[in-house]
């Protein structure tokens, strides 16, 4: 009982913080994620054993310089590019049986693009023609949340065929289906109030959120697992680390971002 009260009181914390940023400004949507990001950055640096600050400063220097300096969509789509690859690689670690021990480079690289870019690449998906469009953000949230809560719940209630047990012992086939329907669900909805996209689009954007979004959790649990943890960290209460919960998030936001673009070229 303790333990769940400390859960939800941490959880409520969180979404109450990430509520304000939204509502408040983009700039403050802009610093949360920001800041978020060296959280991450943090524990992803504990897990992976790379010492230094260099990590640090290389992602503040491409935060700021995506966000404030870069306009020129060609080099965003660098970026882009470069990120996905680098998660696409990360795939390849995933599903390797051989054990994989990455160079100190190695380490940088991917944690710069696959958390940095990541992170990045969030806080870019709520500018839809030059306007901070915080239902869009939020309707993102939303789909990882209603996938994450309905799997864990359909999971424990009917779960019974392993998803990837030599990763994650706990995720079940079941459970991640009935996230899936779920979120779909939910991606309609969303999209019969919230005209930016259109339903359609919002269930295909479900479709891409969920998958990366549910892979980058399991990349996570490998890392963590290589490292011999439970958790990323202790930031939160109950949940663990800030790399805990935002790991669906920060893998599946370049593809997101990806998405949204082609609907917008497509229109």
């Amino acid at each position: 009982m303790r333990e769940i009260l400390r859960r939800s009181l941490t959880g409520a914390v969180y979404i109450i913080l990430l509520l304000s940023a939204v509502f408040l400004n983009s700039d403050a949507f802009d610093f949360l994620f920001m800041t978020f990001g060296l959280a991450c950055l943090y524990e992803y640096k504990k897990l992976v054993n790379l010492r230094g600050y260099y990590l640090f400063a290389a992602y503040l220097a491409l935060w700021w310089a995506f966000i404030y300096l870069v306009n020129d969509q060609r080099l965003i789509n660098v970026l882009m590019l470069i990120t996905i690859a680098i998660d696409i690689y990360l795939l390849f670690y995933l599903f390797t049986k051989k054990p994989r021990i990455f160079g100190t480079l190695q380490k940088f690289v991917i944690g710069l693009f696959y958390i940095g870019g990541g992170c990045i690449f969030l806080t870019m998906i709520p500018y839809k023609n030059d306007a901070f469009a915080k239902l869009l953000i939020m309707g993102i949230f939303i789909l990882i949340w209603v996938n994450d809560s309905f799997a864990y719940l359909v999971g424990k209630s009917i779960g019974r065929t392993k998803l990837f047990s030599a990763v994650s012992p706990k995720k079940t086939v079941e459970g991640t289906l009935g996230g899936f329907i779920f979120a779909l669900a939910a991606a309609y909805i969303m999209g019969t109030q919230e005209k930016l996209i259109s339903p359609w689009q919002w269930m295909i954007l479900a479709c891409v959120i969920v998958v990366a979004g549910s892979l980058g959790d399991l990349i996570e649990s490998k890392l963590k697992r290589a490292a011999g943890v439970k958790d990323s960290g202790a930031i939160l209460p109950g949940h663990g680390g800030m790399l805990d919960r935002l790991d669906s998030l920060v893998f599946a936001a370049p593809f997101a971002y990806l998405t949204l673009n082609i609907f917008t070229y497509a229109s």
